[in-house]
């Protein structure tokens, strides 16, 4: 307490009196903190707020009255996560300055039950930030089925890895360990070669993304397949195992070298990193799940062929959906002839979803069967001179010349030196009409007459004929190549990035 001295004057002196005045009281921090946590839990509690919200400005007025009538807070300002909202507030003094280390967070949504608390946590590891909005909707569809796949994928490695655990120790029971191991590094070191060697084929992966995909499963398989051999032979491990490891990591190089693509094609803007990651993260875990389940099934010592087909199958058809999930904006060949022959018989151009659903995933780049051949040798297109002196008129003002082989059966397209992608673009499309001329001919014609007039060949036509055609087709492309590419970037196809994979082979015209 303070002495206060008061002075009274009086006879031949003065007389000081001195009073003490006790202070205000100050107020208990104990009781603001209580005080502070029954507003916390009221605001918690409260019935929730009216569909048509207040103006905000309004409703931070109207809070910060409040608080400054209870405790002395005032509003900071309010924060929003997810959804969830908190506001902010801080303790004033007498005079109205905020004091040191009084924020505090006051919550104003209802606590979450534990099960939308895990929820939330599991979504931040499995699904892009933003989702469904910050990818295609092919996502999920594309991660559920790559979950499953690894899933059985998993589940497949516990039996190969203790198929070849046991076989090298069978082989080599005689032997040192040292022998062993040198046989293991033998067998890696076999992989790490294939993968070295296979990795030249690298600008197929960009053209035929989804085959060799699905092809990579394939040897995926057939790699298992080989180690689990190995059981029944023990004395052919090292040539075994090494032929599997190679199948095993030409796999992985394709399943690689494909994945960024496909994610790309999954991202609505830079979020590519994060679609990788949640993606990969999805694949862990299901590969754990598959792994844990077959050490399970593994006690029991079941069939080994009988769980090798169902897990194989379970494989094979979980990457099948996988790839055909995937829908790309680009074209390829698979695509583009899926494209350009809607476009000829029906006058539209498929949709996205629908030109990726109808592509076809067993056309393999290394199959030398393709009716259209972009960018080959002089010598596989033409035999006769006067063929190619006879149309190359036809093509003076074009960057390409397109032809018909009837001894191969083959609608080759030529390309000069001065070609660009758009000239590649339209050579594929003449490329697409001309082969639709030949075989619409062919089936205007009875089947005895054409056995009788060509013998055995389905698409043997006489010099006059294919001339006919071929200016035929060049006029129909004239007219039909423009609305192709007009109607295919309505429909999201990206014409300027086709990926084509035409040859190397240019013609070098004299002077």
């Amino acid at each position: 307490m303070s002495p206060i001295n008061m002075k009274q004057s009086g006879g031949n002196g003065s007389v000081a009196h001195t009073i003490t005045v006790p202070p205000a009281p100050s107020p208990d921090p104990r009781l603001l903190v209580r005080e502070t946590l029954r507003i916390s839990a009221n605001l918690a509690s409260a019935p929730p707020p009216d569909p048509q919200p207040p103006s905000p400005s309004l409703g931070i007025l109207e809070d910060r009255q409040f608080l400054d009538s209870s405790l002395s807070l005032s509003l900071l300002c309010c924060e929003e996560i997810d959804g969830r909202r908190w506001k902010y507030v801080a303790q004033t003094d007498s005079l109205g300055n905020f004091k040191k280390n009084s924020i505090r967070a006051l919550s104003l949504h209802s606590p979450q039950p534990p099960i939308h608390e895990l929820v939330a946590f599991i979504r931040s590891y499995v699904v892009p930030e933003g989702f469904p909005d910050s990818v295609t909707p092919s996502y999920v569809p594309y991660m559920t089925w790559r979950a499953l796949k690894h899933f059985f994928g998993g589940a497949m490695g516990v039996f190969t890895t203790k198929t070849l655990l046991n076989s090298v120790g069978v082989s080599k029971s005689k032997s040192i360990p040292g022998a062993i191991a040198i046989n293991w590094i033998l067998k890696d070191g076999a992989g790490r070669v294939g993968k070295m060697l296979y990795s030249r084929q690298g600008n197929k992966f960009d053209y035929d993304l989804k085959q060799l995909r699905f092809a990579g499963d394939l040897l995926m398989e057939l790699g298992a397949g080989v180690e689990l051999a190995t059981s029944m032979f023990p004395h052919l491990f090292l040539p075994l195992a090494c032929a599997a490891n190679v199948a095993k990591n030409v796999a992985a190089v394709t399943s690689t070298s494909t994945r960024t693509p496909i994610y790309k094609a999954f991202a609505k803007g830079e979020n590519i990193g994060d679609v990788t990651a949640k993606g990969e993260c999805v694949s862990n875990v299901a590969d754990l799940l598959g792994t844990g389940l077959s050490i399970m099934i593994s006690k029991r010592n079941p069939s080994l062929v009988t769980t090798f087909g169902l897990l194989s199958c379970g494989y094979l058809f979980s990457s099948y959906q996988e790839v055909r999930s995937v829908v790309m904006h680009t074209l390829n060949r698979a695509r583009f002839s899926v494209a350009v022959e809607s476009f000829l018989k029906t006058g539209r151009v498929p949709s996205l979803p629908e030109g990726n659903k109808n592509e076809s995933i067993f056309s393999f780049p290394w199959l030398k069967e393709r009716p259209i051949v972009l960018g080959p040798r002089f010598k596989d297109a033409f035999q006769d001179p006067s063929a190619y002196l006879a149309i190359e008129p036809l093509f003076e003002r074009e960057r390409y010349i397109v032809t018909y082989n009837p001894s191969k059966e083959k609608v080759y397209a030529l390309f000069k030196d001065q070609a660009k992608s758009d000239d590649i673009l339209k050579a594929a499309f003449h490329a697409h009409v001309l082969l639709h001329f030949i075989r619409s001919s062919n089936n205007g014609q009875s089947p005895s007459r054409k056995m009788r007039e060509y013998g055995n060949s389905k698409h043997n036509l006489s010099a006059a004929d294919l001339e006919a055609h071929i200016a035929e087709s060049c006029k129909m492309v004239s007219t039909l190549y423009d609305p192709f590419k007009h109607k295919a970037a309505e429909q999201g196809w990206r014409m300027s990035e086709s990926l084509l994979n035409p040859g190397r082979a240019r013609l070098i015209l004299p002077s």
